[in-house]
């Protein structure tokens, strides 16, 4: 190979470099994207197939005299022990900055390469506690990237197999990675735990939105 060509194939790999950089910076990281909407790609499906899969089991459970409350409670207890690692579990939506995802159950990187993650140790909407969810900033789909643009009442809908939870925004802070306690304090009653790592292009800090729930609409058998 000729110094020239050389020089050539180095110029061209250095100006590639210098606009995967340039697009991370402006838009998102292109590689992870890719593999993050391969990963997205199923999850409709799947999460169809698990609606299925609850309806059924629910359908077995519950008669006429079952409270529409009761039934998400157990719509929602049966999910979390048949979800898996990776498997949708559900879809956010955060209005204030456009963020509409499928959510798998896991926070494990190859969990979130498909958008945002629940923390198993939390709860699920439907019961009371903490329902834990994280989600990348810069890399794969970026679901959480303007995360720290939410204010104060700002609205934030899961929506369930077996229901539409909407929560609103009461407090964001920033903390360090280590602190876990974030996902279980500011009291009692249902709430919403985001993170997502803080500054963008950084894990030296996490970012955590906390919301509590203002609505719950019961959907599918959950309905009375």
């Amino acid at each position: 190979m000729s110094r020239r060509t050389l020089g050539t194939l180095l110029a061209l790999a250095g100006a590639l470099l210098l606009l995967d950089g340039a697009l991370a910076l402006t838009w998102r990281e292109p590689l992870s994207y890719a593999l993050g909407r391969r990963a997205e790609h199923t999850l409709p499906a799947r999460l169809a197939a698990a609606t299925a899969r609850l309806d059924r089991t629910l359908a077995r459970r519950v008669d006429s005299r079952t409270l529409p409350a009761a039934r998400m409670a157990l719509a929602a207890r049966t999910l979390a022990r048949q979800a898996a690692d990776g498997s949708p579990l559900g879809r956010i939506e955060i209005p204030r900055i456009a963020a509409r995802f499928t959510f798998v159950q896991g926070t494990e990187q190859s969990d979130l390469r498909a958008g945002p993650g629940h923390y198993p140790a939390t709860t699920l909407p439907g019961l009371p506690g903490v329902v834990g969810l994280a989600g990348h900033r810069t890399t794969y789909l970026q679901p959480f990237r303007h995360l720290d643009a939410l204010r104060r009442g700002d609205r934030v809908v899961l929506a369930m197999p077996y229901g539409r939870f909407t929560y609103r925004v009461t407090a964001s802070r920033v903390v360090a990675p280590a602190d876990v306690g974030v996902l279980a304090r500011g009291g009692g009653g249902a709430r919403l735990v985001l993170t997502a790592c803080h500054p963008l292009f950084s894990a030296a800090q996490r970012l955590v939105v906390t919301a509590r729930l203002l609505k719950a609409v019961p959907l599918g058998v959950a309905r009375a």
